[in-house]
């Protein structure tokens, strides 16, 4: 079994835990039990308890459902925009790759992070959440990655690759979406995309974690759910203080560790043969 298999496999594992956590997501926390405040994991299976005897598995579900739908539509988004970047670049239409870049350089140029406050501060609170912001980084994004696909499709060849192909018999469908989509933009686009989605979940730990030290109503999702940025928030103390809740550290960070594995793993799956 090849290495590329293998850790697709394993990305594909660790993706649908992520998702399936997302489903289970409860709607509310379960009922406050004192008499397992600050619970190890070895007490109540399999994260242990918050302050209050919640158990910390809440925490990492509701977190994953505010983050999976928003940063998975930011990584479509993106390698959408990828995929044009590099078709254009085939296609031969010069003027319009031209204004395409020219617009791309002006996102491109813009500060992300700015823009992403201003509108998080622009948004109602009552319409506040994730999505918008999501597609906003998406966007700001988008240039890298059409500049970047154009760049391996200006390497392959242009529109002269395009017309060398079709001279030997190739149809349009089997030139654009198998030669140069799938084995040539295939590498840059996915890894464009998981990273993207990477991006919008330590966007949303940010702005969670901002919102809980100011203790400000959260920019990313409604007050009846909870993110990963509560299980920092929740075991940062532990290490400075004598607080017993290391436990939601290591599994805020652990969660984090996973989406980030995950992103390297897809992306040394989709790499070039």
């Amino acid at each position: 079994m090849s290495d590329r298999i293998v850790t697709g496999a394993f990305a594909g594992l660790i993706f649908a835990a992520l998702v399936l956590a997302a489903l289970s997501a409860p709607e509310h926390f379960s009922a406050i039990n004192p008499e397992l405040a600050y619970a190890p994991p070895a007490e109540l299976l399999p994260f242990g308890a918050d302050n209050r005897g919640r158990p910390l598995l809440d925490y990492a579900t509701q977190g994953a459902q505010v983050v999976a739908v928003p940063a998975a539509a930011a990584g479509l988004l993106v390698f959408g925009f990828g995929v044009v970047g590099g078709l254009l670049r085939c296609a031969g239409l010069a003027r319009i790759d031209s204004w395409i870049q020219a617009t791309g350089e002006i996102l491109g140029s813009l500060p992300r992070m700015v823009v992403i406050l201003v509108v998080a501060l622009v948004i109602p609170i009552d319409a506040r959440g994730l999505m918008p912001l999501a597609l906003v980084w998406a966007l700001l994004s988008a240039p890298g990655a059409m500049d970047e696909a154009a760049a391996v499709a200006e390497r392959l060849g242009g529109a002269r690759f395009v017309e060398a192909l079709r001279a030997h018999g190739y149809s349009a469908f089997r030139i654009y979406l198998f030669h140069i989509v799938a084995l040539n933009l295939r590498p840059v686009v996915v890894r464009q995309a998981v990273e993207t989605m990477m991006q919008v979940v330590f966007l949303e730990i940010a702005l969670s974690y901002l919102a809980l030290a100011q203790d400000q109503p959260s920019f990313t999702h409604a007050d009846s759910l909870h993110s990963w940025a509560d299980l920092l928030n929740m075991g940062y103390p532990s290490l400075i203080l004598d607080i017993p809740t290391l436990h939601a550290l290591l599994l805020g960070l652990a969660l984090v560790g996973l989406v980030a594995v995950m992103t390297l793993s897809i992306s040394r799956a989709a790499r070039a043969r």
